[in-house]
């Protein structure tokens, strides 16, 4: 049985219950942390310090927004998280907090595409840009000379998955897109990390789109009402890269560039 199956189904209250959903949403997969509280229709966002900071002010910061809203753990009916790509660490940490926290307050987890709410925080911040049919690319900065890049199409009321997020040399765009023809739509930190990558390839950009909290709320509360929920046990971060770290002779070849 579907969710809406199910909604329609239950009793008003509990039905309403389902339809206005109580999410908590992380994701660490950047330098900063970002986090939201979704009641329903309502949302409430925040982001603290990431890196080598996660670990420490996640948790205080999720806190916060329950004290906040006056909930307890078990009021919540799920918690998502961004399952990357991004930072290695910040991946780990972002599903073990998910994992443990669901755990303890007996709820299901949703999974999240930490590119796709780069998307859709580049659409929040200029909504009138956007018609059913565009296509962006979202290209996040993956160090060691390489990017994490995903394309999405609008829909109209959500964001279809055109491909992958996969890890590209710097080279790639210019190879990939140069010949291509057509406005090219891209999105992330990329464009402020890499500038030259995308010299001259793109007309409209969105540098400073990230996977804010309102955008990660947006994402969560379409994927609670498709019912795409995931037993705690069940989550995983999104790896595409295997190698981590660079040896110190790549660190010193790379600064001779």
């Amino acid at each position: 049985m579907s969710l809406a199956d199910s909604i329609s189904s239950l009793p008003t209250a509990a039905s309403a219950a389902l339809a206005k959903p109580r999410l908590l949403v992380l994701d660490t997969a950047t330098e900063l942390v970002h986090l939201a509280l979704v009641l329903g229709d309502e949302v409430q966002a925040l982001h603290v310090g990431g890196g080598a900071q996660a670990s420490s002010t996640t948790l205080p910061a999720l806190q916060k927004l329950l004290a906040d809203a006056g909930l307890s753990w078990s009021q919540l009916d799920a918690i998502a998280f961004g399952r990357g790509p991004g930072a290695f660490t910040g991946l780990r940490t972002a599903c073990s907090l998910a994992q443990g926290l669901a755990l303890a307050a007996g709820c299901p987890v949703i999974s999240l595409d930490t590119l796709m709410a780069v998307a859709e925080d580049a659409r929040q911040s200029d909504p009138a840009a956007w018609s059913e049919g565009d296509t962006l690319w979202v290209a996040q900065d993956a160090r060691m000379g390489e990017l994490y890049v995903a394309a999405y199409r609008w829909q109209g009321a959500h964001w279809q998955a055109q491909t992958d997020p996969s890890l590209w040399a710097l080279g790639v765009p210019r190879d990939r897109w140069a010949e291509t023809p057509g406005v090219h739509r891209v999105a992330g930190n990329a464009l402020l990390a890499h500038p030259a990558a995308f010299d001259g390839l793109t007309q409209m950009t969105w540098p400073q789109a990230a996977p804010r909290g309102a955008a990660l709320a947006a994402l969560a509360r379409q994927a609670w009402a498709r019912d795409e929920l995931l037993d705690a046990a069940l989550a995983l971060p999104m790896y595409v890269r295997d190698k981590v770290a660079q040896t110190t002779a790549e660190r010193l070849a790379a600064k001779r560039l």
